[in-house]
């Protein structure tokens, strides 16, 4: 496995500079996006074109009837190179890493906010700046509602959790004490 996720950064890499010297960045984001969900949706479609048994003609010609004139030429031909060498199945972590290294090179980080209830765009925008200022980076958020939160919010940016929920600062207190009564 650890195999495939090198294999799928190299093929994120180089999609990103095609990308990068056509001024797609963005666009072949989103596209790549696109196709992962329609392939998530359509779980069929998805087992067919991973299906190893299925000849590579008739992969390539399912997705040239789905995606071609859909997406750009870049996803396109990197969707039939998949086919061309077997690799369809590495596709949803090709995005991951696409999205990693274009944020990075553009300055931009993902992050997932978790809150009680619905944020407002104002409140999304606040936090965006907020975090921005704390990374250096220019955030794009998501806001996902999680019921478990009894109030605050928790924000993911990567692999770090920023925890400003009332139950992040509760265990914060709760551990400050156990560790000044060991004291």
């Amino acid at each position: 496995m650890s195999r495939d996720l090198n294999v799928a950064k190299r093929y994120a890499k180089a999609l990103f500079e095609v990308a990068q010297e056509r001024n797609l960045v963005s666009q072949v984001e989103g596209e790549l996006r696109a196709v992962v969900e329609a392939l998530q949706s359509a779980s069929d479609l998805q087992r067919l074109i991973q299906h190893p048994g299925i000849d590579i003609g008739v992969k390539k010609g399912l997705l040239k009837q789905i995606f071609e004139g859909k997406v750009s030429d870049v996803v396109f031909n990197t969707l039939q190179l998949l086919v061309d060498r077997r690799r369809e199945d590495i596709l949803n972590v090709l995005v991951l890493y696409y999205v990693e290294i274009a944020n990075e090179a553009l300055g931009q980080a993902s992050a997932v906010v978790y809150s009680p209830f619905e944020l407002s765009d104002a409140e999304l925008t606040q936090i965006k700046e907020r975090f921005g200022q704390l990374t250096g980076k220019s955030i794009r958020a998501t806001s996902v509602v999680d019921k478990t939160l009894l109030g605050g919010i928790k924000v993911r940016i990567g692999d770090r959790l920023y925890d400003g929920s009332l139950s992040g600062k509760l265990q914060r207190i709760q551990k400050a004490l156990n560790q000044s009564q060991a004291l």
